[in-house]
């Protein structure tokens, strides 16, 4: 009889997802595919009062535990297409993502928030709203809190508000928020999903099941999601959009957030009173008011937790001003989209750092977005030689490339002068030099701390 859980991966989902299946006394078995991997540092991994439940399996699962596997709940990091999810389903063995198998136990209301980029500070910053108005909110997903983790402490009247990646989108087959929005869609991800039409198709998931009472929150100038949002999309649309106004919504006027409404638009607050900088952020703020507002929360209560909301870590985040020199971590930027509006957010002369993981990405449009803003572009990684070829192309040909991170920095400090700034928004995923984004702006932080 199939009535085991296999846990396929022994990262932040994967211990969530155990620790959800202890609560519930489900057999389980925790999966985790590196051969090199040992037993008791992925005990060591799981929560104190989670270590002995799980049978754990080094490689590939033996047939005799294939056969006692009733469902499969699998990490972010395991492809639609991987050979062992396509085994799991020709053995007829339903596949969830951690997202889907979270929700299935949640008992409150769900506020989901995907898109290329702004996730992470749009998902902090409702959760800031939300629990200005709520003591029963939890913030899971990507931002780096297991949704399984917490899903067993929901009540019917508390709040998940989760930041949903493409990755988590994938499995999903119930979930179904009861507010959604996707932020923007630009592309990212390619080496995973192979086309803008699928990637595009995977983020657009999240409204999947969603019914006509709902409400999905979009923004108006992305020019994937003005049609889908106008043709496709099943829940009620509102719009946020920092160019054109839309037809409902909220739209940004000369540094100005405004609403629509029935007896005219109404201004909300200025991006002055914030402690956010640029158009980007100013999406996000939009957004954030948009899903909250759609929730339920007064109006006033959400403006006074967006005027007290500081930077998120790692994202245009001021660090610190050296000999005259402004110093900016946006090690969140791991696309090109996201760093055009690390360098737009620039007031003056930036030192520029950029390269990383080759995610199949283009950087054309990156460049562009220099606008005789960038001093000069310090390169690292594996993509350094294809960024600088393409610089070259559009004319731009003050370039360095660094063989360390180390190396890069120190190149920076001694390259710009007193009313410069040093920016990290690198346009690339950190992987092949650091664990992760947050690593790597980490150790920049730390050294510029240090001059």
């Amino acid at each position: 009889m199939r009535t085991c859980t296999l846990v396929v991966g022994a990262g932040r989902s994967g211990i969530g997802a155990v620790h959800l299946l202890r609560q519930q006394k489900a057999e389980t078995i925790l999966l985790e595919q590196n051969e090199k991997a040992q037993e008791e540092a992925i005990r060591g991994r799981l929560l104190p009062e989670d270590r002995d439940w799980p049978k754990i399996v080094i490689g590939t699962p033996p047939e005799e535990d294939l056969a006692k596997i009733g469902q499969a709940v699998v990490s972010p990091s395991v492809p639609a297409d991987a050979p062992l999810v396509r085994q799991l389903e020709g053995l007829g063995i339903p596949v969830l993502s951690e997202v889907e198998f979270a929700f299935r136990s949640d008992r409150g209301s769900v506020l989901a928030i995907t898109g290329t980029n702004g996730k992470t500070t749009t998902t902090s910053l409702v959760g800031a709203i939300m629990r200005a108005y709520s003591s029963k909110v939890f913030v899971v997903g990507n931002i780096g809190n297991s949704y399984a983790k917490e899903a067993g402490q929901t009540e019917p009247d508390s709040w998940s508000v989760g930041e949903i990646s493409s990755f988590q989108l994938e499995h999903v087959t119930t979930f179904r928020p009861k507010v959604s929005a996707i932020l923007n869609i630009t592309p990212d991800h390619l080496n995973r999903h192979y086309t803008m039409q699928c990637y595009a198709s995977v983020k657009e998931r999240i409204t999947r099941f969603q019914s006509a009472e709902e409400v999905c929150v979009l923004n108006y100038m992305d020019p994937w999601l003005r049609p889908f949002g106008t043709y496709l999309c099943t829940p009620r649309v509102i719009w946020f959009s920092s160019g054109e106004r839309p037809e409902n919504g909220y739209y940004l006027q000369d540094g100005e957030i405004r609403k629509i409404t029935e007896e005219g638009d109404i201004a909300l607050l200025r991006m002055s009173e914030t402690q956010l900088m640029g158009v980007c952020n100013a999406e996000n703020i939009m957004a954030a008011i948009a899903i909250t507002e759609a929730a339920g929360v007064p109006i006033g209560t959400i403006l006074e937790a967006v005027r007290a909301f500081p930077p998120v870590e790692h994202r245009i985040e001021f660090v610190a001003e050296k000999a005259g020199v402004r110093y900016y971590n946006d090690s969140k930027a791991t696309n090109p989209d996201a760093a055009i509006q690390g360098i737009r957010a620039m007031d003056r002369p930036t030192v520029l750092i950029g390269g990383g993981y080759d995610k199949n990405n283009t950087y054309d449009e990156w460049i562009d977005a220099f606008d005789g803003k960038v001093r000069e572009l310090v390169l690292i990684g594996k993509t350094a030689p294809a960024i600088a070829a393409c610089a070259q192309a559009h004319g731009f040909t003050d370039i360095t490339i660094c063989d360390s991170f180390e190396d890069c920095l120190r190149h920076c400090t001694e390259a710009a002068q007193p009313g410069d700034a040093v920016l990290l928004s690198p346009a690339c995923a950190s992987w092949g030099m650091f664990r992760d984004y947050e690593q790597r702006g980490d150790v920049f932080k730390e050294y510029v701390r240090a001059l």
